[in-house]
């Protein structure tokens, strides 16, 4: 049975602080829907209606098109260990990047991780909480370090030029290219 909620209580915030995984849906009125898995210590909750996430350069910038083409999003945690439960966070969010006026206020949450790029704000509207049941037990073996050394490897000005032509999504709708590489972890 689902459970709808206006804003996040305090154990499911307790619950979001324990998952090493979450997952972020978006969709433009045309074109793909887009599904990514996050990880890294990259997701704060802000107050129980406004989340958000720090986001890494990777194989394209789909979440970002999206939101402002269209400002929907979903966010889904699962809780891979006891007690079963699922969340959806649906919101509308944006991209704050390092050029923006709100950015500082932002970053203070987070620590920088290599190759950051943008930090997506969310405003939550509804929560879901679903049972559960059907999601299996797993254990969190570590992080995958590779996309955090790829960035801190690479050169700062060949990552700049990269992410100055990626300013289409994979449907070509528009996106901001950052203006920051952030070294260092």
């Amino acid at each position: 049975m689902a459970d709808f909620t206006e804003a996040l209580t305090e154990k499911q915030i307790a619950m979001i602080a324990a998952q090493p995984v979450f997952f972020v849906a978006t969709a433009a009125s045309e074109g793909r829907i887009n599904l990514s898995p996050k990880g890294y210590d990259a997701f704060r909750v802000l107050s129980p209606t406004r989340v958000a996430y720090l986001d890494l350069g990777g194989s394209g910038n789909e979440t970002h098109a999206h939101l402002a083409a269209d400002g929907r999003i979903t966010v889904m945690f699962c809780n891979f260990q006891q007690p079963a439960l699922i969340l959806r966070l649906y919101g509308r969010g944006r991209a704050v990047l390092p050029l923006d006026a709100e950015w500082d206020e932002l970053a203070a949450h987070f620590t920088m991780l290599p190759g950051t790029r943008q930090i997506f704000d969310i405003a939550v509207e509804s929560v879901q909480g679903s049972c559960g049941w059907g999601v299996p037990f797993m254990a969190l073996e570590g992080e995958r370090e590779t996309l955090k050394k790829a960035h801190r490897q690479s050169d700062p000005a060949q990552w700049e030029a990269k992410m100055a032509k990626r300013t289409r999504s994979i449907d070509g709708l528009p996106t901001r290219a950052t203006d920051r590489y952030i070294a260092g972890e």
